[in-house]
């Protein structure tokens, strides 16, 4: 056992947490997650309720979410200066969940309003829920932090979120397609009437559940390096992000697997893919079930190999999976008609097909609920750098980047659409068949997120937090809980387990 090794494992060195406390918090994550499903038919209601144009309601939903990343800066260093007797994190998520509670009261009841207060209060809604949204989103990534420091029990957190995510998302795509549209007839007022208040009371409990999760762990002690943690003040929020490279380059590459993430479960993305050319929209809750063990599958591999390889090699590894299954879902695409893809008479093409659709959203998907945890080593590293702990600032980082590239998601679609003749409405499942509209999905399902992941990989290259870097950076911090307060002032060096070099892609 190298020395490293024996120093990580030592009981007095890491902060660990209860399995059942990591199971708990990680619901904070399916509380907001739940938003975002819900999020993805406001398209479908603002266009077919309220009246308003496509392509402006897909510019809109792209703006909005670039405000969501303008803000979530600002939210961060909020959450780093929340000082309470009843911790840092837990005000901010039971706040922003019932903010978006809120936003969602509103948003849904637009249509019943007048002409003329329809697009003011659109926007409106929209605004007060990318505020309570961010909130509580963010503490998904900042209190891993203070969560557990083991770079073994971290990638528990990817276990558990992608196995609850999938069921979420699974769950929610099953009801929505085969239960409550051909029920209230598509989506009708009587659909939302039932959709919107059922989203709002399974993301309350969920967020309860993480709140309780956390609650031990929402302690002075377990941020940063306790007492002894460097102070810091706005001005010195810069110096941080310039000086931080892992920062800069996952963020980066996180926000385009981000995109990636967005187009494959965009609602109108999936009815181009199957109420148009597989000419049957029931079967996107069908193969969310078929893809169920799939899914699991690809989350739990990708968390076992961060526990043993890092979470970078795996980062890495699901990526360069994402680009072949891409390619090969472009070209299987292009030659998709109408009846082709049957679960009642299964054929070699629709097994194919699912083979080849499930690698191409596990692999560009599953990195994202990496990152989560990655967020958690970034601001480790900046304690072990500078002694501060400011893992809400260095988390809404992220948000930043991601919200500014998947904000590109809808505005995508709507570009595409729009180039095929879908400026006004979009297209339905009783839209037939065309060529444009077959290159549209193409499109927006192979060659984006193709272009996406090239680019995620390209940053990811310079990331330099693998396996062994990150256990010197817990045997620094340990040290620096011990040690004097005035040997991590600003200036102080870098561990000397991080290389001055860039490690190789097979690190």
């Amino acid at each position: 056992m190298s020395k490293n090794d024996s120093m990580i494992q030592g009981e007095t060195k890491l902060n660990r947490a209860k399995l059942w406390q990591i199971v708990l918090f990680t619901l904070n994550n399916s509380s907001t997650n739940i938003y975002m499903f819900a999020f993805g038919f406001v398209t479908y209601y603002s266009t077919g309720l309220v009246g308003l144009a496509a392509l402006f309601v897909s510019q809109i939903m792209g703006y909005i979410r670039i405000f969501d990343g303008v803000i979530d800066p600002a939210i961060g260093v909020l959450i780093d200066k929340t000082d309470t007797k009843f911790g840092k994190y837990r005000p901010i998520m039971v706040l922003g969940n019932i903010i978006t509670v809120i936003s969602f009261l509103i948003l849904f009841n637009i249509h019943s309003l007048g002409g003329g207060m329809k697009i003011p209060i659109f926007l409106l809604s929209l605004v007060v829920h990318k505020i309570g949204y961010s909130l509580q989103a963010t503490v998904t990534k900042a209190g891993q932090a203070a969560l557990t420091s083991d770079p073994k029990q971290r990638p528990i957190f990817n276990i558990v979120d992608g196995w609850v995510t999938t069921l979420l998302f699974t769950g929610g795509q099953i009801v929505v397609a085969n239960f409550l549209v051909p029920k209230y007839g598509g989506f009708t007022p009587e659909f939302f009437k039932v959709f919107i208040p059922g989203v709002m009371v399974i993301s309350a409990i969920l967020g309860i559940l993480a709140v309780i999760g956390i609650a031990e762990k929402d302690n002075k002690q377990y941020f940063g390096i306790g007492e002894k943690t460097t102070k810091t003040s706005f001005k010195d929020y810069w110096e941080i992000v310039k000086g931080n490279k892992p920062l800069q380059m996952l963020t980066m590459a996180a926000a385009f697997v981000k995109f990636n993430s967005a187009m494959f479960g965009d609602q109108i993305v999936l009815m181009i893919l199957f109420g148009i050319i597989f000419g049957n929209f029931g079967l996107s809750g069908t193969i969310s079930l078929v893809l169920i063990l799939p899914n699991l599958m690809f989350t739990t591999f990708a968390a076992t190999i961060a526990q043993k390889r890092g979470l970078r090699y795996s980062y890495v590894r699901y990526l360069q999976g994402g680009v072949i299954s891409l390619i090969l879902l472009g070209g299987l695409l292009f030659f998709a008609n109408p009846g082709d893809l049957s679960f009642s008479n299964p054929s070699l093409w629709t097994v194919a097909f699912v083979i080849i659709f499930a690698c191409a959203k596990g692999f560009t998907s599953t990195p994202t609920g990496l990152a989560l945890t990655m967020a958690a080593d970034v601001s480790d590293y900046e304690t072990s750098v500078s002694g501060r702990y400011v893992s809400g600032m260095l988390s809404t980082m992220f948000s930043l980047t991601d919200s500014v590239a998947s904000s590109f998601a809808p505005m995508s679609i709507g570009w595409v659409l729009a180039a095929v003749g879908f400026a006004k409405v979009f297209p339905t499942a009783d839209t037939p068949l065309s060529p444009q509209l077959r290159m549209a999905g193409i499109v927006l399902l192979a060659a984006l997120p193709l272009a996406g992941t090239l680019i995620a990989l390209a940053f990811m290259k310079f990331y330099p937090l693998n396996k062994e870097t990150m256990e010197g950076i817990q045997i620094k911090i340990a040290e620096m809980k011990q040690g004097d307060p005035s040997d991590h002032d600003n200036g102080a060096e870098m561990p000397q387990a991080i290389p001055n070099t860039i490690p190789a892609m097979n690190d």
